[in-house]
Formats: C-alpha cells, structure tokens, sequence
C-alpha cells in the first residue's frame, strides 16, 4: 500500500514558512526578542539574530530534497533549545510574549512544533530519501 506522502509535504511547507518568517521577524524587530533571551546571557542581540539566521536557514533547508532532515533536525533542536524560554513564560511574573494567556496558549503551540519537526524528521530520513515524491 502506497503512503500518501501529500501530509508531510504540506506539514514541511508550512513549518519552512513559519521559520522563515519567524527568522526575518528576529531581524526586523529584534527589541521583541529580548526579553525572551535570558538574562544571564552575553551579547543578546548577536544570539537574536544568530537564532533568526539559523530559523530562516532551516526553514530553507525544509524545501530541498536533500537538505529536509537536517531542516527538520535543525528545527527540533531550535525548538527543544527554545522550550524552557516558554515554559518559564508561563510561570514569570511578567510574561516576556506579554500575557500569561498568551504564555498558556503559545506553550502547547511550541509542543506542537516539537512534534512537527520531529515528524517530519522521521518522515525524510535519509534511508527514505531514495523514495520517490
């Protein structure tokens, strides 16, 4: 039985796209994303955009045949790196995305990223790559 593969690829476009965008935004407004970058950090600005950079490059990599699992691997780990940010979120004082409603929504969202990547990981691992689209 043939697996439709039409899921995965709509799943890929659209997590390339929200890490596209996502990696401009860092570049655009970079003041949005600072008080998401622990304090304890140096150089929050140079981690803003080097982290934008790295989303828009996997993101990039989510569209190529050949590059898709490192995309997807580059997104888990980004988005597993990102997790605790937005746990902490939840239970800060003052939100750094603004509102603990917005924290209690956006972490499930992150779960939700977490599972696509690594779906999409698995899905175009490199013993499947000889796989016809």
């Amino acid at each position: 039985m043939k697996e439709k593969k039409w899921p995965i690829t709509v799943i890929k476009v659209l997590l390339g796209v929200l890490m596209i965008s996502g990696g401009i935004q860092h570049f655009r407004s970079p003041d949005l994303y600072i008080p998401f970058v622990p304090s304890f950090l140096p150089l929050t600005v140079a981690i803003i955009y080097v982290t934008g950079l790295l989303e828009i490059i996997f993101g990039l990599a989510l569209f190529s045949r050949e590059w898709s699992s490192t995309g997807a691997s580059g997104v888990l780990w980004l988005m597993l790196l990102f997790l605790p940010l937005h746990v902490w979120d939840v239970f800060s004082e003052s939100p750094a995305i603004g509102s603990h409603v917005a924290a209690m929504i956006r972490l499930p969202i992150q779960f939700l990223f977490i599972f696509l990547a690594w779906k999409v990981k698995h899905h175009v691992s490199p013993k499947k790559l000889d796989d016809p689209l």
